[in-house]
């Protein structure tokens, strides 16, 4: 059986043997060293942190050169993100995924295209990237209290471009966030049916048991060292481009697995945990903002309720930016920011 098919079969089956885990483990540590030298060292600069905020607690590697902070989010600890304030008029925030590595890095192009223009902002989610990493439970409303402490530093209304599960998070803070005044959403979860081990647990409510089976002490960090491996995170990456993946990111999301606490919110992703249990009618169709969704294909979600969305919302429209799989913001930049552009003219 080849590496990619035991790799999907760990990763889409609901019962994970631990012998089979440990086993794998010595797969693809090699050239592990090479991949942490190969990210990159971005500078930062060292202008006062603005309010509210302080310099990042973090001693992870910058996922690109611009401003970096941190807050404190009660009950939690510090949140990372980062910032080029350079521009004018209404802020952009950019919301990461959540998967085993999820990070800035996957917003840089996005961030790059207009830092200069606007202010633009990434926010790093609790347990992920620049933000602290506790054995705390992960939950929808945890982050979904991060992304609003984070519209009270920028302290104006903001347009917000969220990616994969971050629109989950996106739509739950805009339905009580007044000052989120627009929604992009690139390849959104919950817009169809249930996709994978990880959807179906949430959709059918059963995500606490798989969490409880994947937690368990005994082989929880020999599950988490083989999602984060160099192999398995190449392998999950490239079911998200159309070529090759970016081997930016690929460095970057292995330096970031190894960081301390890491495995502990990627747990509540996979099982579940951070997915609600139906997107669309709790979250989605109550939106008012103007709405954007680029999408096209994906292999970890499908978008069967999109059209139904945007008939039913007079604010809303999608956009295909082909060919593309989930991350478009790689592949076909100048798509996606005429899809954007287009969208905030009309605004």
């Amino acid at each position: 059986m080849g590496r990619a098919k035991v790799l999907r079969l760990i990763f889409m089956k609901k019962r994970y043997v631990a012998a089979a885990l440990l086993g794998l483990l010595v797969v693809g540590f090699a050239g592990a060293q090479a991949l942490t030298s190969q990210a990159g060292s971005s500078q930062l600069t060292t202008l006062p942190a603005p309010a509210g905020s302080m310099p990042p607690t973090s001693t992870l590697t910058a996922a690109f050169s611009a401003d970096r902070y941190s807050f404190v989010l009660p009950d939690f600890g510090n949140v990372g993100y980062y910032v080029d304030k350079t521009g004018t008029g209404r802020p952009l925030l950019l919301l990461t995924s959540i998967n085993a590595a999820a990070s800035a890095y996957e917003m840089r192009p996005i961030f790059q295209a207009y830092r200069g223009s606007r202010p633009v902002y990434v926010l790093e989610w609790p347990g992920f990237g620049s933000s602290d990493r506790p054995d705390v439970r992960y939950t929808p409303e945890l982050m979904t209290s991060a992304l609003k402490a984070m519209v009270d530093i920028i302290g104006a209304d903001v347009d917000v471009v969220a990616l994969s599960l971050g629109s989950e998070f996106a739509a739950r803070g805009a339905l009580t966030e007044p000052r989120i005044r627009s929604l992009v959403l690139i390849s959104p979860t919950g817009m169809g049916s249930a996709q994978g081990t990880t959807q179906e647990a949430a959709a059918t409510e059963k995500a606490q048991n798989l969490y409880n089976g994947l937690a368990y002490p005994l082989w929880s960090g020999a599950l988490y060292a083989l999602i984060a491996s160099p192999p398995s995170i190449r392998y999950f990456l490239s079911g998200s481009f159309e070529g090759a993946p970016d081997q930016g990111l690929v460095d970057y999301s292995y330096v970031s697995t190894r960081q301390p606490g890491a495995k502990y919110a990627p747990l509540y992703f996979i099982s579940g945990l951070l997915f609600n249990a139906d997107a669309y009618n709790a979250l989605y169709s109550k939106l008012t903002q103007p709405v954007l969704v680029l999408y096209d294909k994906d292999r970890f979600v499908n978008f069967d309720r999109l059209p139904e969305f945007v008939a039913a919302h007079p604010n809303a429209q999608a956009v295909r930016i082909t060919p593309t799989r989930g991350l478009p913001q790689f592949e076909q930049m100048q798509q996606v920011k005429a899809a954007l552009d287009a969208f905030w003219a009309q605004k």
